[in-house]
């Protein structure tokens, strides 16, 4: 299958989570406010978090090497096998600290104890969670696109009745318990969906550990954790600077645009992920890994420009549709993170590069430094533009991003 076959097959598969998560956001808007949507953002933030470490940050290093050891039964089989034991270890550690220090989450995610409830279920969900993304990771390296979308449009459908029913009649509460529990539920229906599976059997994940597969697991490991771990703490800090700065509402505003760009763009991420990591592990022949970006410049930036363009045009009714009036004040953010967003994605196609050749030391440099610079930008663009700064540090730091990624990719790899 190739990226117009699978970008296509991702357009759909998002083009339902898009239409989940519109209503989801339309619920949390009206029936929460900005603020609450900040502090939902908070939580995704942290759940983010802990969920790649209760994963062991392996995934991609799952997609990787199934996809590598197409032909190597035997090698197959150990990974996945040493995948599920070091999938079980972090989210049995994770689970103890979640539930354990679950007060002190609740104080300095939310400023106090209130939802300490949250991380308890966590605690108790995250290994279903972590098992689910497990498999989910094998058959994405197996290429198994159609089945792999097929999952993800069903947890679209099911996160948007659950999740919208739970705010309707609990209200924050009733979100941030559908955040820790949508998973674990499409678990148990990944598991019957893929009960026939001719490669997906319990036998071939009951193998010994193996040391050699541990170590270039634990590679991706080290990249999945520290780049789950800077975005995320990066928007905390900024998300906390902004609302002492000017309130939550106005954190949630950002919150707001932040959605939107991420939402739009997952026709393009989940191309890549579904399609790119797989497809560059494979490639051993520099041409052919030029040929490859090249192709995905030709193809992919052109629609996430166009979409940038549209959405730029269409921005009050977007955030009308998406969210309500009261949301006025995210609409100075639209221009530059447009921009930004185009950008982004010209960065990733590199980027994607440094995580399929494994370059730990260099994706890792890159994640932290820029993630470091994206709180430093955006802390000093809001003093000197006011609001409105956010979005030009987000641009500016991807530009550099760009800058520095092509670099380091092109006097290694290309």
């Amino acid at each position: 299958m190739n990226l117009v076959k699978t970008s296509i097959l991702s357009f759909i598969a998002t083009a339902v989570k898009m239409l989940a998560g519109l209503v989801i956001n339309k619920a949390i808007a009206i029936l929460i406010g900005p603020g609450g949507l900040a502090m939902i953002g908070q939580f995704q933030n942290f759940y983010m978090v802990t969920s790649t470490i209760a994963q062991g940050g392996i995934n991609s290093g799952i997609t990787k090497y199934t996809a590598e050891y197409f032909d190597n039964d035997g090698k197959r089989t150990e990974l996945w096998s040493t995948s599920l034991r070091i999938t079980l270890l972090f989210s049995c550690i994770v689970s103890l600290f979640l539930i354990v220090g679950s007060t002190i989450w609740s104080k300095f995610i939310f400023g106090n104890a209130n939802y300490n409830y949250v991380f308890r279920v966590l605690g108790c969900t995250v290994i279903l969670f972590s098992l689910n993304q497990l498999l989910l990771s094998v058959i994405n390296g197996l290429k198994e696109i159609r089945k792999f979308i097929t999952i993800n449009i069903t947890q679209s459908i099911y996160s948007l009745l659950f999740t919208t029913l739970l705010i309707y009649f609990f209200g924050l509460n009733g979100a941030l318990f559908a955040l820790v529990t949508n998973q674990s539920v499409i678990f148990l229906i990944v598991l019957w969906y893929l009960r026939k599976h001719p490669l997906i059997t319990f036998a071939r994940f009951r193998k010994k550990w193996e040391n050699e597969q541990a170590k270039k697991l634990l590679q991706f490991s080290l990249m999945s954790l520290i780049s789950a771990f800077c975005l995320p703490v990066s928007q905390i800090v900024i998300r906390d600077y902004v609302a002492k700065v000017y309130s939550w509402d106005y954190a949630g505003y950002w919150q707001a645009m932040t959605y939107i760009s991420t939402t739009y763009l997952l026709v393009i991420t989940t191309a890549l992920s579904i399609y790119y990591l797989p497809r560059l592990s494979e490639i051993n022949n520099k041409k052919e890994l030029r040929s490859e970006l090249l192709n995905g410049y030709k193809i992919i930036i052109p629609i996430v420009s166009l979409m940038a363009f549209v959405i730029y045009l269409l921005r009050e009714h977007i955030m009308l549709i998406l969210f309500s009036a009261n949301f006025s004040p995210m609409l100075s953010l639209f221009k530059w993170q447009m921009i930004g967003d185009v950008i982004k994605i010209i960065s990733w196609l590199i980027a994607y590069i440094m995580l399929a050749k494994a370059m730990t030391k260099s994706f890792i440099i890159t994640e932290v430094l820029f993630a470091v610079s994206f709180c430093i930008l955006s802390i000093s663009a809001v003093s000197f533009f006011g609001f409105k700064g956010l979005s030009y540090a987000f641009a500016i730091n991807y530009f550099i991003y760009f800058w520095v990624v092509l670099l380091v990719v092109w006097k290694k790899v290309i």
